[in-house]
């Protein structure tokens, strides 16, 4: 199943590192992998379940792909931006970048932004940021450029 998701979805190579597939196994729920795929839940599921010789299911409330994407939000000033974090240029592909991301988010001042640069949706993350009080603005800059910036609330 490792090689139909990563075929899928360049984003899930990652999980070939066990320790990686752990940890995201326990975060990311089946709207986040699809998100990250840039497909419908239902179609994720159904793809899987071709594969391992099961019927296509009917989905009524999960055929749609979580939004991460959204307007530009009144609190984004790319001036407060005080650090870039590029997944394609990582020096540790096997790492997740949300934990680069996280530690920046630690160190933010009122206002400060992050952005991450992923040829992906970094859905996981973005949700498990997010429990922690972070603004995020996710946006698609040209095809598979995605900028998701982070900022901690001025109020």
């Amino acid at each position: 199943m490792e090689d139909v998701l990563i075929a899928m979805a360049p984003p899930f190579k990652k999980l070939r590192n066990p320790v990686l597939r752990k940890s995201v196994a326990k975060l990311a729920s089946l709207g986040q992998a699809a998100a990250a795929a840039r497909m419908p839940a239902a179609d994720l599921v159904n793809r899987l379940r071709t594969v391992v010789g099961q019927e296509p299911m009917a989905f009524e409330d999960i055929g749609k792909t979580v939004a991460y994407f959204s307007n530009q939000p009144d609190w984004f000033d790319n001036a407060k931006s005080v650090a870039s974090i590029d997944e394609r240029e990582a020096d540790d592909q096997d790492r997740m970048t949300v934990t680069a991301v996280l530690e920046a988010a630690v160190r933010l001042r009122k206002g400060e932004i992050v952005e991450l640069i992923t040829t992906f949706v970094p859905a996981p993350g973005i949700d498990l940021i997010k429990k922690k009080g972070v603004l995020i603005w996710c946006v698609e800059r040209e095809p598979e450029l995605i900028k998701t910036y982070f900022s901690k609330p001025s109020l």
